[in-house]
């Protein structure tokens, strides 16, 4: 799923395209991607884009007359800026939004369709959008201290619970994690107040350095690949590939259609976590050491 990073990227390339330009129109593919019927999506036409911006995961495309369209990639969805009037092709193209200045397409990759699109009109219709999560990138090191405080989780949920923390996902979760050497189920009431100041300045400094990143491989173009493994994590999608810091295997904990990725050495003092399905399948024969995995 596009996270704060990608996003702002996404963000900052759509502002210098269609702020100011036209919308022509909205042609829908599919009728599982409108999530909205007050106002048509017909009302659209012919408004012009006073601005763009990100709400949590979502992005906000505002029109003239208090009317905002409301986009949420969800897992598979991608944008791709194509020249005006292009046209929506193959199974995964979901909508086109044709602007004055090009057209925005729409895409989703595999057959659930999870990705949304709303239309509603004034800032008050916004607020159900905002799920709450603060903005770590903007707040100091006590508001951020006590959303942790605030439920009792693991660090892994926390930081990914959007009325927690705003933006922040499966992949630069486990990011911020190693940058931080903390355990993703290290419960959020027993860090010490040392590992939460850890904890911010790597959630921030993981942010901002991805941000930088894709923003210099993006440059005057339009993000082209958007994926959460990326060439340069320390250990989202590098199971059983070196840690950059130590050189032990990456560690994971697999659950639903997640999986958790760290480091047992920098991040759990040498032991592996338990895996929920397969640790309960190896019982005994499961290693509780990252030393027994590395064998003599």
């Amino acid at each position: 799923m596009p996270e704060l990073p990608d996003i702002t990227v996404y963000i900052e390339a759509l502002h210098r395209r269609i702020t100011g330009a036209t919308l022509a129109g909205v042609r829908i593919r599919t009728p599982f991607l409108l999530r909205s019927v007050d106002p048509p999506v017909t009302e659209t036409t012919g408004k012009r884009v006073t601005g763009v911006s990100r709400m949590g995961k979502r992005i906000v495309i505002a029109l003239d007359d208090e009317l905002f369209l409301v986009l949420h990639l969800m897992i598979a969805g991608r944008l791709k800026w194509m020249p005006a009037g292009a046209k929506p092709a193959g199974k995964i193209a979901l909508a086109a939004f044709d602007f004055s200045s090009g057209t925005l397409l729409l895409t989703e990759a595999g057959t659930t369709r999870r990705a949304s699109l709303h239309l509603v009109r004034g800032n008050a219709a916004l607020q159900p959008f905002a799920r709450g999560g603060l903005e770590v990138l903007d707040a100091p090191l006590s508001d951020f201290a006590a959303r942790l405080a605030a439920e009792r989780h693991t660090l892994k949920r926390a930081l990914t619970d959007p009325r927690l923390f705003s933006g922040i996902g499966n992949a630069y979760s486990d990011e911020i994690l190693h940058r931080a050497r903390l355990s993703p189920l290290q419960l959020t009431r027993r860090l010490t107040d040392e590992e939460v100041a850890r904890l911010f300045d790597a959630t921030r400094a993981t942010l901002r350095e991805w941000t930088d990143r894709l923003r210099a491989e993006t440059g005057d173009g339009f993000p082209a690949k958007v994926t959460a493994f990326r060439d340069g994590m320390a250990v989202h999608g590098r199971y059983g590939h070196p840690c950059p810091v130590c050189g032990a295997p990456v560690q994971r904990i697999r659950y639903a259609e997640n999986e958790t990725n760290y480091c047992a050495r920098c991040q759990t003092e040498g032991r592996v976590l338990a895996d929920r399905a397969l640790s309960r399948l190896l019982r005994d024969d499961w290693p509780r050491r990252i030393e027994e995995l590395e064998g003599p």
